[in-house]
Formats: C-alpha cells, structure tokens, sequence
C-alpha cells in the first residue's frame, strides 16, 4: 500500500549518530561516536535514595496528572542557579520542563518557525538541532565558527542582506567542535544581533562541564529579551529521566505552553520530583566537580593519543569543557569513507558531514571522549590512528 507522507518529512535527515550506533552494537567495537555522558559517573545509590523518599512521601501525588509548566520546586532550583551561576534574574515561571533538551528545540521550532524563514546555525552545527528545526522547513543559514566563536564579518554580512527569525548556537563547549565563543566574542555577537529582530537561541548543555578558564556570561544577560535558554540534566545527571528545560521571556513562554500541551501535556512528573528530591539532598556542585576532573583526563588522554598515533597533517581542537572534539584530516581524506575502514578496525566516529546543511566538513570528524574510560581511549584510539594512517597511505 502508497503512504502519503508529510512533505515535511522529505526535508528532515535520519539522526546520522543514530544510525551509526546501530553499527556499534556489537561489544568489540568502541565507540567514540555518541554524545554520552560517562555512565560510571551517575549518582545510582542517590538518586535511588531520591525515589524511595519521593515514592513514601508523596507517592500519590506524585504518580498524578501534574501542570504543564512542570513541579515548581524544580524550576525554582533552576532559576536560583541561574542566579548564582550567571547572574541571570530568571523567574520561574519563565522556565518550563521538557523532555531533555531535544524537545525544547522542537518546541521552539514549532512556535517560531513557518517554512522558509531564515534560521542562522554555526557551522559546523549541532545535529540534533539540524533535525529538530528541519521539520519546521526554515530556510538554513551557515555562520562559520572560527577559534573564539562565530566569524562576526559573515554574521554582520547575512544580518545585513536578510533578517533572521532565528540564531541557534551553542557558545559553551560547543557540539561538535568543542568550540567555546570567548567573552568578547559574545559581546560582539549580542551586539549585531541587538535590535535585528533575531532572537538567540542559546544551547547551554555543556556549560557547567567547563574545565579550563572562568565561567562566561551567557548572551541573555546582553540580549534580556532576545534570548531563549535551553538546558539539560542529561549531562550534569543522568540522560535516562529525560529532563531538560527552556528559559524564554514571558511571551514567548506562553506559546512555548500551548504548544507543550498539544504535545504531551507535560514531562514525566515523578522523574521532576525524584530530580528535585536528588537536587535537595545532595551537593550538585561537588557532582558536577567529579564529572569535570574525569572529562578532563579523558579529554587530555585523547589528545595524548592524537599526537602519538595520527599522522602528521592532522589538527584538531582543544576544548576547554563539554564532551566532544573535532578532528581536520588533511584535503582528499573523506571521514565518510575513513568510518569504513574504521568499523572494520572495531572503532566508530561521526563523520563531519553530518553536521553541515549546506555541504562541507568532508574532512572532519568528531570524537566522544566522556563516555570511554581510559583503557578504551588508548586502544580505540591506536585503532583509530592505524586506519587513519592506512587511509592515507
């Protein structure tokens, strides 16, 4: 039988890692392919403490329909840590909960976007994001991503032709580059978008895995009204609850719900109250710390790794915190046809064009370096500078 899809669906790409993944299945191969966070980390005894006080305490209520906004002692903690973190006044009901941070793209998407309105995204982008605002049909805009953020003269020059709904990025630890925007980098930002019509959408998944340097004023505090957060407890966590939440200015926020409840009415409420239990009894700083120094060996391991058993020729990026880095090939090496090789070594990546909608990063490929240990680092890694030399004779 003929379906008649969508012709939406036509323009919105399969998740190249989750198809990857299904190649990597099997227990001999490691794979630095997926955005995991380390699984050896997940706070396991305390978060199951937090779901037996949630369930004997106020189980019923807890098992119950809940508001679409989400359990308000959770978006208090959130607003709260925007405070204290960024200097951010965020009130809570300028917070709603989502499914992890995926939905809050998807949602935004929907409340913002008609076919063809313009949509900036860095370049290379975040794949998730591709996908998500894919289906709304916008008309995508590259915007090069150079060492400290976004190249400002090709941002200035696509403001300048056309305006745009929308500026999506992700300024801290940025996926998948590792790039972080510098300080000055987000004042210039904030101060072209200013004014335009463009809101940015900050993606700030990764901004409390910072390893190296200060922490960075987010563009909200440049952009007050211009500016919708994204966050996740994927990565400071757990990703299995499937939390994550938007910060957007009250009008926005209002849509944002509308849209939410002829979506799913409203996120897992016993996860909301379990998290918000764990949050109470628990030093989520000290967490955070845990997972930070690991990321960080990890990610200094990687790189060890890089430049014993690469070729020479081969660049890549040194992120100062997230989950990721970006690895350059030297010209006429494509990643698409490296992975081959790769897979048949028992090693996985994300080839670098998946994360370009207008051709490009054919070269380039990105590496997760939180979800291995470091026995798994050194020989993943020695398996995958063996095909990398034997790619490029």
């Amino acid at each position: 039988m003929p379906y008649h899809f969508a012709s939406r669906m036509e323009k919105t790409p399969k998740s190249f890692i989750r198809e990857i993944l299904k190649t990597t299945e099997r227990p001999e191969v490691i794979s630095f392919a997926g955005g995991l966070p380390s699984p050896a980390l997940f706070a396991v005894e305390e978060l199951a403490a937090a779901a037996q006080d949630v369930m004997a305490e106020a189980g019923r209520a807890a098992l119950q329909y809940s508001t679409t906004e989400g359990y308000l002692p959770l978006r208090e903690f959130i607003a709260g840590r925007y405070r204290r973190r960024l200097g951010l006044a965020i009130d809570p009901d300028e917070i709603l909960i989502t499914n992890g941070s995926q939905q809050c793209l998807d949602l935004i998407g929907k409340v913002l976007l008609d076919p063809g309105d313009p949509l900036l995204i860095e370049r290379p982008g975040y794949l998730g994001a591709i996908q998500a605002f894919s289906l709304y049909e916008p008309a995508f805009r590259s915007v090069p991503l150079i060492d400290d953020g976004p190249d400002t003269a090709c941002l200035e020059a696509m403001l300048e032709e056309a305006p745009a709904k929308l500026f999506y990025g992700v300024p801290s630890s940025q996926n998948p580059s590792g790039i972080t925007y510098s300080a000055e980098k987000r004042r210039a930002v904030a101060a072209l978008l200013a004014g335009t019509g463009t809101i940015f959408v900050e993606d700030d998944a990764y901004g409390e895995l910072r390893f190296d340097g200060e922490s960075l004023p987010s563009l909200k505090s440049y952009l007050p009204d211009a500016t919708i957060i994204t966050g996740s407890f994927s990565k400071i966590v757990t990703p299995g609850l499937r939390l994550g939440w938007i910060a957007a200015p009250g009008e926005i926020m209002e849509q944002i719900t509308v849209a939410k409840q002829a979506s799913d009415l409203h996120s897992n409420y016993l996860a909301q109250r379990i998290i918000a239990r764990y949050l109470e009894t628990n030093d989520i700083d000290a967490h955070i710390a845990r997972i930070t120094d690991a990321y960080q060996a990890q990610r200094d391991l990687m790189i060890a790794m890089i430049e014993e058993e690469f070729p020479d020729g081969v660049s890549y990026t040194r992120p100062d915190g997230g989950m990721f880095l970006w690895v350059t090939l030297p010209e006429g090496c494509p990643t698409t046809q490296l992975l081959e090789e790769a897979l048949r070594q028992n090693v996985a990546f994300v080839p670098g064009r998946a994360f370009y909608v207008d051709g490009g990063g054919d070269t380039a490929m990105r590496l997760n370096f939180s979800n291995a240990d470091e026995e798994k680092i050194v020989v993943g890694m020695r398996r995958l500078g063996a095909a990398v030399r034997r790619f490029i004779g």
